[in-house]
């Protein structure tokens, strides 16, 4: 079979690259195996990637028993949380391009014959797969696995509740001594946060994405089985290179569909309506926001995971993973059985191999029994966003499903936030945060300090937020975010003036201000020119490049 990897391998003329490879202390015979590259992205400051440097051995066992050579390469990654309400937060979303460019380089420069993808958290996950598309060479993810949940209070306890608890302290609900346990005991240790953030939401839709192994999503860091995976998965990449199984055979449109089919049953991330249309732009597969609208309207709601509930990832484990969801989904026909899946199977033939079922309907609902009806995402149009904005309508509160209120204007988070805390926010606001979008942040910050601190000093019921930036996985309350197009690009928010009054339908997926389409007209020609906030650097040349948020934030081919 020739092998990718014969490029630089084979041949009296690579005796050089052989030479260097040997100088690795790499061996004849690991030199006519296969060559596999793991993209490796641990460090020691991401609490889902400080033990991937133990995880990767258990891959390199793996490929090693079946007839491969592993070669271990690294990426970079942004805690999403470490870097909350700052200005490192503007670097999480465009690192994703950059973790795809790294991956591209390094298996283009050394041509590899199959890659292992190894991440825990948020813009990673979805950088390594769009690296995948871009590559189509045999590939397959891995995840860290999720964290634990901590115990504060003797309740089971992520990281949103932290963020929460800032508010808390700050309204004086909760003493110095109370918001240090929760600072202490909410994160226990390794995994990415134990709710269904972001992270979390990637690693499980990765599985009806077909790009990695069964129960890849939940089982957790510090379980045997996470071993287990890790093995397993570098043992079927070899079989991925045999049978020359590549991306693009995997990532279809249907098994698009697919992954947002289990998103709405899970309540996922708002985030995954950013990074799946950006993956299926890179995978020439065309997908934007306004196709999660259908899927919202058909695929009902089956889980309570935090922050929409009380159970975290590793519940979801024990009642039967991301296969335990499919195999109720697939009962009304609302998933595509045949895509070709990692395992070498159908996806159909993959769940019916591993016997596929729902270990708890307490925390997997029965699909005649949902949590809700519709799915946990809702994608909302009007004249403040003509191209679609995103709600997790599964973390509403009833109250906010329907809400009018008097815009509070806001140009960064930081000023949002202190207005939020010094309590000039009040009952019925509809706090608007714009200028925070791809092109106009630069970067599209994730708002989760001020909706956590909403949610902190108890307005949560009472208060909504508009941005044309995004809000974390693990925000609750009426967050709306990913306003298209964005104010930066001339969108309409921008004309949104203090005061005005703003309607939110999330039932009917309306999202508008109380103006006439001939007064926000004449208030965007009335607007000066965008001047970029970063002139020079990567975020400059980021901002100058990069698309709105309803086709996933990407850059041109």
């Amino acid at each position: 079979m020739k092998k990718r990897s014969d490029l630089m391998l084979k041949g009296p003329e690579r005796a050089p690259h052989r030479s260097l490879l040997r100088a690795d202390g790499f061996t004849d015979w690991e030199l006519e195996r296969p060559i596999i590259g793991i993209a490796n992205s641990f460090n020691e400051v991401i609490p889902g990637h400080i033990h991937l440097d133990k995880l990767v051995e258990a891959v390199k066992a793996g490929i090693y028993a079946a007839g491969g050579t592993p070669v271990v390469f690294n990426t970079i990654g942004v805690c999403d949380g470490i870097a909350m309400n700052h200005e490192g937060m503007k670097y999480s979303l465009p690192s994703r391009e950059l973790i795809a460019d790294s991956i591209e380089v390094v298996a283009t420069a050394h041509p590899f014959d199959g890659l292992v993808l190894m991440a825990s958290c948020d813009k990673i996950i979805p950088g390594m797969l769009i690296a995948a598309a871009r590559l189509n060479i045999p590939s397959i993810f891995v995840s860290g696995g999720p964290m634990l949940p901590g115990k504060v209070f003797g309740q089971n306890t992520g990281l949103d509740k932290v963020f929460e608890a800032v508010g808390s302290f700050k309204s004086g609900k909760i003493n110095e001594k109370q918001l240090k346990e929760f600072e202490c005991s909410a994160c226990p240790g390794a995994g990415s946060c134990s709710g269904m953030f972001t992270a979390n939401t990637m690693s499980n839709l990765s599985e009806a994405l077909g790009m990695s192994l069964p129960f890849n999503g939940s089982a957790p860091a510090v379980f045997a089985e996470r071993v287990w995976l890790a093995k397993e998965t570098g043992y079927k990449i070899l079989e991925l290179v045999e049978k020359d199984i590549k991306p693009r055979d995997i990532m279809t449109k249907n098994a698009f569909y697919n992954a947002i089919a289990l998103d709405m049953a899970l309540g996922g991330s708002t985030n995954t309506a950013l990074h799946l249309p950006a993956l299926a732009y890179y995978n020439d597969v065309d997908i934007t926001l306004k196709d999660f609208a259908h899927f919202t309207e058909t695929i009902p709601h089956l889980t309570t995971m935090a922050p929409a509930g009380p159970h975290h990832i590793v519940d979801l484990f024990f009642a039967g993973g991301v296969p335990g969801v499919l195999s109720e989904l697939r009962k009304k026909k609302l998933i595509y059985e045949k895509e070709m899946t990692v395992t070498g199977k159908t996806l159909g033939d993959t769940l019916d191999s591993i016997h596929a079922s729902v270990k708890n309907y307490d925390i997997i609902r029965p699909i005649d029994k949902p949590v809700h009806a519709t799915g946990g995402l809702a994608v909302l149009t009007g004249n403040i966003a003509p191209d679609g904005a995103i709600v997790k309508q599964a973390a509403v509160a009833d109250e906010m499903l329907k809400h009018s209120g008097p815009a509070r204007i806001f140009h960064s988070e930081e000023t949002a936030f202190e207005a939020i805390m010094s309590g000039k926010i009040k009952k019925g606001d509809v706090v608007l945060i714009r200028y925070e979008g791809p092109q106009g942040g630069p970067g599209m910050r994730e708002m989760l300090s001020p909706t956590a601190a909403v949610a902190g000093i108890g307005l949560d019921k009472d208060v909504a937020l508009i941005t044309d930036g995004r809000f974390s996985g693990a925000t609750r309350g009426a967050s709306i975010g990913h306003v298209s197009p964005e104010a930066a690009s001339g969108g309409s928010i921008a004309a949104v003036q203090e005061g005005d009054i703003i309607e939110i339908d999330i039932p009917n997926r309306t999202l508008n201000v109380k103006l006439s389409a001939e007064e926000i007209e004449k208030r965007l020609k009335a607007l000066p020119p965008f001047e970029p906030k970063k002139k020079t650097g990567y975020l400059a040349r980021y901002s100058k490049l990069v698309s709105s948020a309803d086709k996933g934030a990407v850059f041109p081919k």
